[in-house]
Order: structure tokens, then sequence, then C-alpha cells
């Protein structure tokens, strides 16, 4: 009887460290924000607003690591086969939902492979014209184009991208044509927007409203259900085809298999981050909107996402670049 109780008891003492090291609290050791892009641009400047703010709430340090690639698939599928602790995080954007339907063999199952954390933030599309357009609002525009099917041309950052694909949605919705005009990236394409080789962009509202303002272009419609509060006198597409609502959305994820415990911890912290005022008007800067949900929410939101996505990229033939 003395030796079981001696082994039991030997067997007790073994167990404590891994006992002492499931109890550690988040995080325990440094944490890491994989960005899906390469540095630059509102979702770098998100992720660094995190990383200073989260280091000050858990004393642990906090790194940005870039891993750009594949339409942002590269970064988030290092997240998805990080350990399941949480101390690997990722910030998806409006890929994420877009990429299941878009690409061919995925390397990680969107919904089953990660866990939502938190929609972090939102960014309002613009549609925005050359000035030679016969059309001022999104009503003529659709006009227009039904005037003259296959006339109108549209340039957008990228194909897959979640402004080619809104304007899909768009085309879709209203029962028009128009060209697509690939970039790659914006930059290339605003000269031939304004010049009036191409009539439309599809943009960020916040890089396209420069533009707008030194009246280069004209505005036609912010693809967000609301008005946005930086330019609330552009009217949205929704107030001419009800319930249209696209825009860029910013998130974060974990590995599936992280304790529901420490996704509702990060959550929450990063949620009291996008509720600081300083977070807030840096954000408003890059056209930024903090959200900040539950992951249950943000769950939900991925879940209703796919597969609206995968009906407007089957309509369309869009493939990855």
């Amino acid at each position: 009887m003395q030796d079981i109780k001696r082994l039991l008891a030997t067997a007790a003492c073994a167990l404590l460290p891994l006992a002492a090291l499931a109890a550690d609290p988040f995080p325990s050791k440094p944490v890491t924000i994989i960005v899906p892009n390469a540095p630059g641009g509102a979702v770098d400047i998100l992720a660094r607003l995190l990383e200073k703010s989260l280091h000050d709430t858990w004393k642990q340090p906090v790194l940005v690591v870039y891993k750009p690639g594949a339409g942002t698939v590269m970064g988030t599928d290092f997240v998805a086969k990080a350990q399941p602790d949480g101390h690997t995080i990722g910030i998806v954007v409006t890929s994420h939902v877009i990429n299941p339907s878009l690409r061919k063999n995925m390397p990680f199952d969107t919904e089953k492979d990660l866990a939502p954390v938190s929609m972090l933030a939102t960014s309002p599309i613009l549609i925005s014209a050359s000035n030679k357009l016969a059309a001022n609002n999104v009503k003529e525009l659709i006009a227009l184009a039904k005037k003259e099917p296959n006339k109108l041309s549209y340039a957008s950052p990228g194909s897959g991208s979640s402004m080619h694909l809104g304007m899909e949605l768009l085309k879709s919705d209203s029962g028009i044509d128009v060209l697509h005009t690939p970039y790659k990236g914006s930059g290339g394409a605003y000269p031939d927007v304004i010049a009036g080789r191409v009539d439309l962009i599809i943009d960020p509202l916040f890089s396209s409203l420069p533009q707008v303002k030194a009246g280069m272009l004209k505005p036609i419609g912010i693809m967000s259900a609301k008005r946005s509060s930086i330019a609330p006198n552009i009217p949205t597409v929704a107030e001419t085809i009800p319930g249209f609502n696209v825009e860029s959305i910013f998130g974060a994820v974990v590995a599936a298999g992280v304790p529901k415990d420490v996704v509702a911890k990060i959550s929450a912290d990063m949620n009291k981050v996008l509720a600081s005022p300083e977070v807030k008007a840096r954000m408003a800067e890059v056209g930024l909107t903090p959200v900040g949900t539950t992951p249950e929410a943000f769950a939900a939101y991925i879940h209703t996402e796919i597969p609206k996505w995968a009906k407007v990229v089957k309509a369309s033939g869009a493939t990855a670049d």
C-alpha cells in the first residue's frame, strides 16, 4: 500500500509543472501579429497601433511580422498552422471571405482551421468617375450603362479584390454590363480615369477623396450601407439599390484550437484598444472606422460572407491574378 501511495505522490509531483504551465495566464511569452500584406497602407498602420497598445496591456513583446503573398493566403496559412495557444495572431482583410471561392487548392479551410477573434475595422469603397462621363450618380450610371451596353469601363486595383467584386455585385444587382480593367494596384489607374481613357475607378474612399476634392474626379457613390462621416455629401449605392453593402473589412484570427477563454481575452483587449480616443483619431486619418466585435459575431459575419462572394465570383468568372 505504501508503494502505491509513493507512486501516486510521484506521479502527482510530475504533473505539477504541466498543471502550472496550463494555468499560465495569457500571454506567457512574446506575441506575433502576422500581416498578410507588404508593409505600408491602412492594414499596416492598424497592426502597428495594436502592436504598441497590446504591448502596454500585456507587458509582453508584441511583434508585427509581414508575410505577403497569394492574395493574403500565405500569411493566413502561417496563422492557421501556428501553435494553437493564441501567441500568433493574424490580421485578415476582405480577401479572407473571397479567397475560398476565388482560389483553388487553398492550403487551409477558412472556417475550420481558423478561429475568428474580432472584426477590427471597416473602410468605405468609392465609385468615382472621369469628369467626361455623362453620369453624376448611381441612378444615372445605371441608366447610361443600359443605354450604352458594353461601352463603359471601370478600373480596380486587381482582379479578385473587394473593389473588383464589389462592382461585379453592383453589375449583377442592377443588370448592367461594364468592362473590368484590372491594374496592379490603383496608382496607375488614376491617370487613365482622370484622362477619360477608363470611365470609372473603384477604390477605397480615403484613396480617391483627394482626387475628388481637387476636382479631378467626380464621386458616383459609396458602396457602404451608410454615408461616410469624412464625406457625408456623397450618397451611397444603397440609396438607389436598397440593401447594397460592400466595404473593406479588417479583422483578427488565430489558429483553431486556441482555448476559448484566450480568444475572448484577445478579442476584449483588442476592442479596448479600438475604443481609445488616440487610436480612433489615428485610424480616422487613414480612413478606417473602428468596430470591435465578439468572436461569435465575427464568425457569423464570415459564415455569411463566404457564400455571398462565392455567387459573385461564379457569376463574374473572376480568377485570382
